[in-house]
């Protein structure tokens, strides 16, 4: 089982970026996914959610409007598009893959904004 994310990098304040997660080893259309953030210092924070079947979305108030999480079951993957980007969005984004068996987490990206 993996959990693969990529994307992350340096970005300037209004920028943007796109995190993907890539799934290996498990039926990922069978689980929900949800992207975390943790900037240094600081306990995890939920950003994102999209449910098994792409249908469903939720957003952390302070990313709802500038981020936009999807998937692609087909290609077992998960994306996270981050427009906008402020300098406290700068954390390593995690992803998360799970049911109501099952839990995996990536071992995440560091998305760093700065001037």
């Amino acid at each position: 089982v993996q959990l693969v994310e990529s994307g992350g990098g340096l970005a300037q304040p209004g920028g943007s970026l796109r995190l993907s997660c890539a799934a290996s080893g498990f039926t990922f259309s069978w689980y929900h996914i949800d992207w975390y953030r943790q900037a240094t210092g600081k306990e995890r924070e939920w950003v994102a959610a999209i449910t098994s079947d792409g249908e469903s979305t939720g957003y952390a108030g302070s990313v709802k409007g500038r981020f936009t999480i999807s998937r692609d079951n087909a290609r077992s993957t998960a994306s996270l598009q981050m427009n906008n980007l402020e300098p406290e969005d700068t954390a390593v984004y995690f992803c998360r893959a799970s049911n109501n068996r099952y839990t995996y987490w990536g071992r995440g990206t560091q998305v760093t904004v700065s001037s």
